[in-house]
């Protein structure tokens, strides 16, 4: 005597097919996203930003594709026949799309920026008021990572002011005068370095690179001058302007009483060429090359 009927049997089955799609798809998921992140961190990745955003945007349209087919084999063990699974996929799609607009625009949205090269994976960029390094463009959501270090999420419908440097930074000088008098200046200039190291480890979150500080110039009116170079992040000017330049002027008004707060100016320029960017790191890490 059998001890399933065929009814049991056949039901057995169903079972063991589905939790054998279930698992085929979610490796086959874990798998592509692995390799996707493998290809998005290797060295020719990185020097193709394009090809970063693509990967990144073919590897959300195949994790959908699995989980969508994934779900018709699965209705096909209860007799859903997939033409009619994909037939009335179509139509709910629309009833959907009707009702989620909002979907449909990210998608929509995150396919013009692509294929028109707004922007690309890797670029610093500030968007609908956020700041932050272009992570991923998926098929709904762009994300980035923030000076904090914070991973942004914006869907893609809500793009909008979008505003590029292409350099990576912007670069702040501070011109700082220095006395006239060669053996005063020579006491000034140690100052403004360890103020310099001091702030750099005070503020690390709005800097892309270490500061440099050129050697002291002198002006055609007699002016002597250092200049320190700030590479920042967008927007994050303040702390140099009043943290910065305080600390500058009291210091070096210990040695010269004579010392007017004019005397340190802080302005932003645009590099005219391009810089390959050098991790920031403070000084307590390794140090690394200053970039050029």
């Amino acid at each position: 005597m059998n001890i399933f009927s065929l009814d049991e049997f056949g039901t057995t089955e169903r079972i063991i097919a589905i939790v054998v799609i279930a698992v085929v798809a979610h490796l086959s998921v874990y798998g592509i996203r692995h390799l996707g992140q493998r290809l998005m961190a290797a060295d020719t990745m990185l020097r193709w930003n394009k090809l970063r955003t693509l990967a990144g945007l073919v590897t959300s349209a195949l994790v959908f594709s699995l989980y969508f087919g994934s779900l018709g084999f699965v209705l096909q063990e209860f007799g859903v026949s997939l033409t009619a699974y994909l037939a009335s996929a179509s139509i709910l799609g629309l009833a959907i799309g009707f009702g989620s607009q909002g979907v449909v625009q990210d998608v929509v949205t995150g396919l013009t920026v692509i294929l028109s090269d707004l922007f690309q994976v890797g670029d610093l960029v500030e968007i609908s008021g956020q700041i932050g390094i272009v992570q991923s463009i998926s098929m709904r959501f762009t994300i980035l990572l923030n000076p904090l270090g914070a991973k942004v999420f914006i869907p893609n419908r809500t793009l909008s002011s979008v505003i590029i440097y292409p350099r990576g930074y912007v670069r702040c000088f501070a011109d700082i005068t220095l006395s006239n008098q060669e053996e005063l200046a020579d006491k000034m200039l140690p100052r403004v370095e360890a103020i310099t190291a001091s702030f750099v480890d005070e503020f690390p979150g709005i800097m892309r690179s270490r500061p440099e500080i050129s050697a002291p110039e002198q002006t055609q009116s007699g002016r002597v001058y250092v200049r320190v170079k700030f590479r920042i992040w967008p927007g994050r000017i303040d702390p140099i302007k009043e943290a910065f330049k305080t600390e500058i002027v009291a210091t070096l008004k210990l040695l010269n009483p004579d010392y007017a707060d004019w005397m340190v100016s802080i302005n932003n320029e645009v590099s005219e060429a391009p810089a390959a960017i050098v991790p920031f790191r403070s000084s307590h890490a390794r140090t690394r090359p200053k970039p050029p």
